[in-house]
C-alpha cells in the first residue's frame, strides 16, 4: 500500500520493478539495435525464427510479445526486404510458416552479439549464484501467473 493507504507503494512493488527493468532492457536493446537498422521486435521474430524455423504468425505474435496484426506487417516487411520467407499458399490450413533467408541469418549475427552485450551489462553487477536465484525467481513468477504448476 502507498502512503496514503491507497493503491500500490511504488517504492517497494516488485511488480512495478520488474515493469522498470523491462522497459530499461527494452529501451538498452532499441539503443544498440537502431543503428544495425533493427527494432527489438524485429530482431525477436528473427531469434525466433532461427531457433524454431516454419513458426507462425500468430505463434512468433506471441513468442515477440505484439499482436498478431502487428506480426504480420512486421513479417511482410521482412519477406519485402529478404530476411524471410513464406510459401505463397499455406501447407496446411491457414497459416504460413516462415524461414531465415541467408540474409536473415546474416542480420541475426550481427545484431545478436549487440543484444548479448546489453544483457551482459546488466547482469555485471551480479554474481553468477545471484543470476541463477533471479533467474529461478522469474521462472516461478511467471508460472505462477499463468497458473502453470512447477
Amino acid at each position: 500500500m502507498s502512503q496514503d493507504g491507497v493503491g500500490v507503494d511504488l517504492e517497494t512493488s516488485l511488480g512495478y520493478l520488474l515493469k522498470e527493468a523491462s522497459s530499461a532492457l527494452r529501451g538498452a536493446m532499441e539503443e544498440v539495435l537502431r543503428p544495425l537498422g533493427m527494432s527489438v521486435t524485429h530482431y525477436s521474430c528473427l531469434e525466433l525464427l532461427a531457433q524454431r524455423p516454419g513458426l507462425s504468425n500468430s505463434e512468433l505474435a506471441r513468442g515477440a510479445f505484439v499482436t498478431r496484426q502487428t506480426m504480420n506487417v512486421l513479417l511482410q516487411t521482412l519477406e519485402r526486404d529478404g530476411f524471410v520467407t513464406r510459401p505463397a499458399e499455406a501447407p496446411i490450413g491457414k497459416a504460413l510458416p516462415a524461414r531465415l533467408t541467408p540474409r536473415g541469418r546474416r542480420s541475426l549475427e550481427k545484431t545478436t552479439v549487440a543484444v548479448r552485450s546489453v544483457e551482459i551489462r546488466m547482469l555485471a553487477g551480479m554474481a553468477e549464484s545471484e543470476q541463477a536465484s533471479a533467474f529461478r525467481a522469474l521462472t516461478s513468477m511467471i508460472r505462477s501467473l499463468r497458473g502453470q504448476t512447477p
